[in-house]
Order: C-alpha cells, then structure tokens, then sequence
C-alpha cells in the first residue's frame, strides 16, 4: 500500500491497470472524464469542478487520494460516497485476479473507481491524478480535457530533480488531440507543455494568462471574489477560503470555459451556486479549514514547499496574536526547505501521524532546531494538539498540518 510503505508501491509502467481493466471489461471507456494532475491544487481543482458539473445536472464521478477520515471518500458519485457494501463485492468477486496480479493499494482503488463510475452511468467523472502523470494508474483514460494546475518540488525523487523533469512527467496526460488547461503559466517550464502539446495536436490555454481577479475579501465564513475575462464577470461567493483558491478558481472557470465549448451546457448560476457550497457538494475537507473557534484552530493540507508558502500566507493574512504550530511530516522527503520557511517566532509542538512513513517527533523537533524553531516533541498528533490547546491564550491561532495525514487524525 503506498499511504504505508511510500516508494516502494510506486509502478514504473501501467501494465496492472491495464491487466485490471481489461479483467473489469474497460470500464474507463465507458464514462467521459476530465483528468487532474498537477503539484498542489489538484484536489481542491477537482472537487471545484465535480460540484460545478454536479449543480450543472450532469451525474458526476470523483476519484481522489488521499483519504483523511475513510477509504470511501475517494469515490464519489454527486458527492456520495461509494456504499461500504460495494467495496467489498468487488474485492469478493475479484479475489482470485486480484491475488494472481498483485496490484498496488492504488491500482486496485483506481480499478474499483472506474468500475463504480461505469456502473453507475456516470455522465462525467472527475479523476485526480495519484502522483506524477505519465505512468499514474489513472493515465489509462482518454478524457475530454486534461488539467495541470502547476508544477513545484515534491516527490522528487520519483518524478525528477528539476522542474522541467517533474513537468514531463504530469505532462505524460496531454493525449493526442485532447485540449489541456494548465493552471499557471510558469516561465522556466513552460515549453515543455507547449512542446507536448504541439505533439499531439493539442490545444492548451493558460489559466493564470485568461482571468484577472479585481474585487477579493473575507466576508464571514466566504471569500468574496469579482473576476473577469475578456468575454465574462463574475461574482463569487467561494465556501474554501485559502488564498491559493484564487489561482484554482482561474483554473476551474478555464475548464468550464473549455467544456462548454465541447458543447456541454454549464451556465453562470450553476458556477455560483456550486462554488458556494463544494464542502458540501463534495465532501471535501482539510482545505484552510477552520476546526474551532475558541480556541481557534485552523489545519491545512499543504506539505511541501509550494503549499507550506501558501499556508503562511493565509496565516500571515489570520488576525491572531501568538502562533502555536502543530506539525508532523513523512520521512520520505527533504524538509529541510519547508522548514527554512517556518516562522522562528512561532511556538511548536511536534508530533508523527499513525504511519509507517512518519518523520519520528523527536527527530523532527532535532532537526527543526537547526533552523531556530523552538518546541517539543510528543507521542501522538492528539497529545501535541492537546498540549497546544492547553497553552492557547485568547486570540492565539494553533495551526495543525505539516502533512495530509496528521490533518487526517484531527478533522
């Protein structure tokens, strides 16, 4: 399982899923498909989109990893999870291939959701790439639009060293004839999407390049926003705070844009509506997510060096007194940029989430030293969160995140 062991579930070739889905009879070319990758955004990209197409009143797909809470959460049709039932006949009635092939944890669960979504007739699913592009199990689909929201360091030492390296390989999903949309026009890697695409014959738009936001704030629990094109406004209402939702909504609304002129019908009202509301709609959790108000905690997802950045803008933009940082990490990756870029002025409480990939506590507490972050170590994400709680004055803000998965043991 890679949420387990780390890079050693990771498949240089698609073969498995191949096998796997010719055993299912191609279930992946049974429903349309919009397919997601990139470094950060993705998952936020993708739930954006399926709650738009959902409100839209296409029957809408969602595949994402990781999970936080349950396993299910990763397969969703119009926000409903798949039935706990439906897991496990399908591990019943493929026991027998499933033991002769050996699949990957994340190549059985790619099977099982384009199983599901063909199933149930989906008229479109979202499907957000697992890591990379080029040889992810998702990348067996043909969708009617590929997305790339960026590109920054993060399994590097899976996907490249550079960022011309790890472009290529989440431009491994522009197939030929196929529009992509790339979410930010970043100028040291730009050819490489311009050169695939002009390969196979692909259209490709750059997000950041089509939209300019002119009216952005904070309005009670909504980020109010006012963007434009050349051709459209609009005013949104967005349920997901996090400043970095401004650079996924120019992507969203790219997509859209696109899809429409494939001839799908996706008015302005579903937009708004859809945008108000994605949380619900779709379940999707661990975004610049307010946890308590008193004391007021907030946890975040981001965890390498490009989200941490826009965690600690959105923290800096945080009215709050003193910082008290509950942060956890894997063991797997070089920290030591994300950890350069940690506030000294901040109090930490450091801990490992339930893995077997966890960075140990005291280990991080060691090295976070080195770079004049000061705390302690504790034995659980709970204890250190516990801890933090105990020292929190009124109008003190405790950040949880660091890592996906000690976000998972406190939603």
């Amino acid at each position: 399982m890679f949420t387990r062991v780390g890079i050693s579930a990771y498949k240089t070739d698609l073969d498995n899923t191949i096998k796997f889905c010719a055993h299912l009879n191609h279930p992946e070319e049974k429903f349309k498909s919009i397919h997601v990758a990139g470094t950060n955004g993705k998952g936020s990209t993708s739930h954006m989109l399926a709650a738009i197409l959902q409100k839209a009143g296409y029957k809408t797909g969602l595949y994402t990893s990781p999970h936080l809470k349950d396993f299910r959460e990763r397969i969703r049709i119009n926000g409903e999870m798949i039935s706990g039932n439906e897991v496990v006949d399908f591990v019943s009635d493929n026991q027998d291939f499933i033991e002769s092939l050996s699949p990957s944890f994340f190549e059985a669960t790619v099977a099982l959701a384009f199983d599901h979504f063909a199933k149930h007739q989906v008229d479109i699913a979202v499907i957000e790439v697992g890591l990379g592009g080029r040889l992810d199990s998702t990348n067996v689909i043909t969708p009617e639009l590929s997305v790339i929201t960026n590109i920054s360091y993060d399994h590097m030492n899976l996907l490249g060293n550079t960022l011309p390296e790890i472009a290529a390989e989440k431009a491994g999903i522009i197939k030929r004839n196929i529009p992509v949309v790339i979410g930010e026009l970043q100028e040291d890697i730009v050819g490489v999407f311009l050169t695939k695409a002009q390969e196979q014959n692909s259209k490709i738009r750059f997000a950041s390049n089509d939209w300019e936001i002119i009216q952005n704030e904070i309005v009670g629990k909504e980020r109010k926003i006012k963007i434009k094109n050349q051709k459209q406004t609009f005013d949104l209402s967005l349920d997901l705070l996090g400043t970095y939702q401004l650079k996924n909504i120019k992507t969203v609304l790219t997509v859209i844009d696109e899809l429409n002129q494939l001839g799908y019908k996706i008015f302005s009202e579903a937009i708004s509506s859809a945008l108000s509301q994605v949380k619900n709609l779709t379940g999707l959790m661990g975004r610049w997510q307010t946890l308590s108000e008193k004391p007021f905690i907030i946890c975040d997802t981001g965890h390498n060096e490009d989200g941490i950045k826009e965690v600690l803008k959105n923290i800096n933009s945080t009215p709050h007194q003193n910082l008290l940082m509950v942060i956890g990490m894997v063991k797997d990756k070089d920290i030591s940029k994300i950890l350069s870029l940690l506030p000294k002025n901040a109090t930490y409480y450091f801990c490992a989430p339930i893995l077997e990939r966890a960075k140990p506590a005291k280990e991080l507490e060691t090295e976070a030293a080195s770079f004049g972050l000061k705390g302690e170590s504790f034995p659980s994400v709970l204890a250190a969160l516990n801890a933090a709680k105990e020292h929190a004055k009124p109008g003190d803000l405790i950040f949880v995140g660091g890592s996906t998965f000690v976000v998972a043991e406190v939603i």
